[in-house]
């Protein structure tokens, strides 16, 4: 078996790949961490390793699931939920979104936290941002969902002739059994959504690409969003705290004057997308994957 640090920096392509590697962050963590304060309902943490101290991402005491049993059970529960989605079922109860949301966070974060504990700052932003990518395709891929990254190849003219702007898709979701978009065209079915651990200086790409792709193919196109969180941890000499890296303002000036996207999905929304108007556009996770989805497909 790889060392957890090791596993923890390798491509995941199954659930029961991203069970196991939970899991053990789960057992590893109580025995590293010496330092735990809360701050509105999130805990932060700090570790001192062979003198060396570290602090890990806040994680959100609701959400998250610390015990490795309960985690394995709920993550079982999660497993059949897909399995019911998959075989058609529509009607889900509170109880399903719940365990969606609270599974899946718990795997994204606990896989980050492990990269914080030990790997190298830069190394690990990286690694959390794939393993994101991977985690949403491999529920996709359980759920019998066609998916594809493509590039759009925008086309301009220069004085050195036609240059081509690549204008990249994280993933698009697609209604048929396989992906019908390519470089040139994106079919209108066809969900374009795009992929950020936080939306922390990436919230105007999202709706600028919108507006270029659909310039650019001369049809609507459906974009969604999905992200992990927008929260960091927040120095302070005397109290632990975190800060709110979603920006509100931005957000509704895009949506109101640039383009609407069919929705915005975070596995731990922002405070303010329970107010009004942002509980019309943000919406957690669990919206998307147990009801919007199939929508959204026209299935």
């Amino acid at each position: 078996m790889n060392s957890l640090s090791e596993d923890l920096k390798l491509v995941k392509s199954s659930f029961t790949q991203f069970n196991e590697i939970t899991s053990r962050v789960l057992e590893y963590i109580p025995n590293v961490l010496d330092k735990e304060n809360e701050y509105n309902d999130y805990i932060i943490c700090s570790s001192n390793i062979a003198g060396t101290k570290k602090t890990i991402r806040p994680f959100r005491k609701s959400l998250f699931i610390r015990d490795p049993q309960t985690f394995k059970i709920k993550s079982q529960k999660f497993f059949e939920i897909i399995t019911e989605l998959k075989n058609g079922q529509k009607d889900f109860n509170a109880d399903s979104y719940v365990i969606t949301d609270s599974v899946l966070y718990t795997i994204q974060q606990a896989i980050g936290i492990g990269l914080d504990l030990m790997v190298e700052p830069n190394s690990a932003r990286k690694h959390v941002g794939n393993r994101f990518e991977e985690l949403i395709r491999v529920i996709l891929k359980d759920m019998n969902i066609s998916y594809k990254k493509v590039v759009l190849k925008i086309p301009y003219e220069t004085d050195e002739g036609m240059k081509y702007y690549r204008c990249e898709t994280d993933i698009i979701i697609s209604p048929f059994e396989t992906v019908r978009s390519n470089a040139q065209n994106l079919d209108p079915k066809e969900i374009i959504v795009s992929l950020k651990t936080t939306t922390k200086d990436r919230m105007p790409k999202i709706f600028i690409d919108k507006l270029l792709m659909e310039k650019f193919v001369g049809h609507p196109v459906k974009v969604v969003g999905i992200s992990q969180n927008d929260i960091q941890r927040k120095d302070d000499k005397e109290q632990a705290k975190i800060s709110y890296t979603f920006v509100s303002n931005l957000f509704m000036v895009y949506t109101r004057f640039l383009t609407k996207l069919e929705g915005y999905y975070y596995l731990d929304p922002p405070a303010r997308s329970l107010e009004r108007p942002f509980n019309q556009y943000i919406f957690p996770f669990s919206k998307f994957l147990l009801n919007d989805l199939r929508e959204m497909l026209g299935s």
